[in-house]
């Protein structure tokens, strides 16, 4: 009994600098889990999802949601404003269901500039051609590779890249 004690308390040890090592290895950039909230707010799947996946909103800090949201009529490139109460409705949404481990002083615009999403997307694995491709367009169609992305499951096993 004694011994299952100091085993049990290694590997939480063991565990727990686990999880701390990998908050750590994107620099303070990290999603956290889960990435999609139980419950999900229909005004925000309905209008983000009008016109591009409603990405979930544990991929990216309140900072960046903020920042997201207050520049909708300059959406990348698009008009994408709302009224003041769907937009007020929409970012409370995004804002308490954040990334529970961001710990960085970032807040990119973009997912696909944060440290995490580079590391897991690296050219080494991923080609730049395959960005190009297609079927896939571009590195913000989570869709394209990640058949469950839009319910929040980026889970590696389930990956199909398409050709």
């Amino acid at each position: 009994m004694k011994y299952l004690k100091k085993i049990l308390v290694a590997l939480a040890v063991v565990a727990a600098l686990g999880v701390q090592a990998d908050s750590n290895k994107y620099d303070g950039e990290n999603r956290g889990k889960p990435v999609m909230p139980a419950q999900i707010n229909q005004k925000w799947k309905q209008e983000c999802a009008a016109c591009h996946m409603a990405f979930p909103p544990g991929l990216l800090p309140a900072a960046s949601w903020r920042k997201i949201m207050s520049g909708l009529d300059k959406h990348f490139e698009t008009d994408a404003s709302l009224t003041p109460q769907e937009t007020l409705e929409i970012t409370r949404f995004l804002v308490e269901n954040d990334s529970n481990r961001w710990t960085a002083n970032t807040a990119p615009l973009r997912i696909t500039e944060s440290a995490w999403f580079k590391s897991k997307h690296d050219s080494r694995e991923i080609s730049p051609a395959v960005w190009k491709r297609a079927s896939i367009k571009s590195r913000a169609n989570c869709m394209a590779c990640h058949s469950g992305a839009d319910k929040g499951n980026f889970d590696e096993r389930s990956i199909h890249i398409p050709q």
